[in-house]
């Protein structure tokens, strides 16, 4: 079987794009017995159905960027590499959408779109990622403050159901939360096979300014914060870093390090210069006005060996949230993130133990219960995983099983995957 397996997909796929995976294929430590990379839509499809002649499991990747977050699949047969179904198709005149393949690098949408004065609202820290992953988990970037999360801007799909059925969908109305377009954003591969997604485009502006201040506390920037939304500047993007090493003690003699907010203003070059010299002048201390942003701008703040939480809590409460981490952790804690829409992610490092971890889980996540806010571990190493809730408390968890039954009822994309572990 497994012999015949290969030689159907290469006859899918072409015999070039098909090989036996190795390790550098896993999923959080899961392993694949075959890449296949369809170049079509209807390839993807035929390979939808092999799967569901052979009971064979299948879990979707872009460039890969993000495969190692959240749970890992309980099993996986096929890693289908999505880098052939890539393009970016022509736009009826005055159109503002543009549709793109879903293996199509966003920084090589973002250029042929850039040639004609447009932009897509996205620009999530993965440098790598491509369209369909950025759908797939839903990843936001600084510009989700002023736009949304990139569910908002996807208008449309092409997708490959669990039957091998290549479907077109488009959302009717711009609140349309039950229509695929919206339902496949963030499903990280387990509800379909995201093809091609519509995406909603706009100006690029004019000009760009950010405002950088050293910061101390998160009890600090919430002040600031709140400060930006009284005066009604309507910035772009509200960013923090704030590292570990910030919180630490000095003595009173010493200048203590800080970290940084950064804010960002787009628009007309003269209005916008006004708009950042008034947030310049507003937030006080060392606030600059400068046409760069600061070198931590869009960049995520762990790597690959570190323990990953992601805190979503309303802005208001997200100071709340980082000190409930500090102090379940007894110890100084890298933050960063978008403290205006108060999505940050705080690092743990990876040589914590997985009994310090749910400890932490469970201290932070009751502070955040009680302010409508979630905490999740994006990524850590396989003992922590293994010994941890990685979502923790979701309220719409029977919906989302619902959806899981309804698009992939024999569980064969990406299994385990899907919020809740379905």
């Amino acid at each position: 079987m497994i012999q015949d397996v290969a030689a159907r997909l290469a006859e899918i796929c072409g015999a070039a794009h098909v090989r036996d995976a190795g390790p550098d294929d896993e999923v959080a430590a899961a392993a694949p017995r075959w890449v296949a990379a369809p170049g079509t839509a209807s390839a993807t499809a035929e390979v939808l159905r092999l799967c569901a002649d052979r009971d064979l499991t299948l879990i979707p990747r872009g460039s890969g960027s993000k495969l190692d977050w959240w749970t890992p699949p309980s099993y996986v047969d096929i890693v289908l590499d999505t880098s052939r179904l890539a393009g970016v198709w022509h736009r009826p005149p005055g159109s503002r959408t543009v549709r793109v393949g879903a293996g199509t690098p966003l920084h090589t949408a973002q250029q042929a779109v850039g040639r004609a004065g447009w932009r897509m609202p996205l620009d999530p820290p993965s440098a790598s990622a491509t369209v369909g992953g950025i759908v797939a988990t839903d990843e936001t970037g600084p510009l989700s403050h002023r736009h949304g999360p990139p569910c908002r801007h996807v208008t449309g799909v092409d997708y490959v159901d669990a039957a091998g059925r290549l479907v077109r969908a488009a959302s009717e109305t711009d609140d349309a939360g039950d229509e695929p377009p919206q339902l496949l954003c963030g499903s990280q591969g387990a509800l379909a096979v995201l093809v091609a997604a519509t995406v909603r485009l706009q100006p690029v502006p004019a000009d760009r300014r950010w405002v950088r201040r050293t910061v101390h506390t998160p009890l600090e920037v919430r002040d600031l914060v709140g400060e930006l939304t009284v005066d009604g500047l309507h910035p772009v993007a509200v960013e923090l870093d704030l590292p570990a090493h910030a919180a630490r003690t000095v003595r009173p003699s010493q200048v203590p390090p800080g970290g940084q907010l950064a804010v960002l203003f787009e628009g007309e070059p003269g209005l916008n210069r006004q708009r950042a010299g008034r947030a310049a002048a507003l937030l006080g201390g060392d606030a600059v006005d400068t046409a760069r942003p600061p070198v931590w701008w869009r960049r995520y703040p762990f790597t690959a060996s570190d323990i990953a939480l992601r805190l979503d809590v309303p802005a208001a409460h997200l100071h709340a949230a980082i000190y409930a981490v500090r102090d379940a952790v007894g110890a100084p804690i890298g933050v960063r993130g978008s403290v205006g829409t108060g999505l940050v992610h705080a690092v743990l490092p990876g040589s914590t133990t997985p009994e310090r971890v749910a400890e932490t889980l469970a201290t932070v996540r009751s502070v955040l219960l009680a302010r409508s806010g979630s905490c999740v571990v994006l990524t850590a190493p396989a003992e922590v995983r293994q010994a941890v809730d990685i979502w923790g408390h979701r309220p719409g968890l029977p919906r989302l099983l619902e959806l899981k039954q309804r698009f992939d009822p024999q569980h064969r994309l990406a299994p385990g995957r899907f919020t809740g572990g379905s």
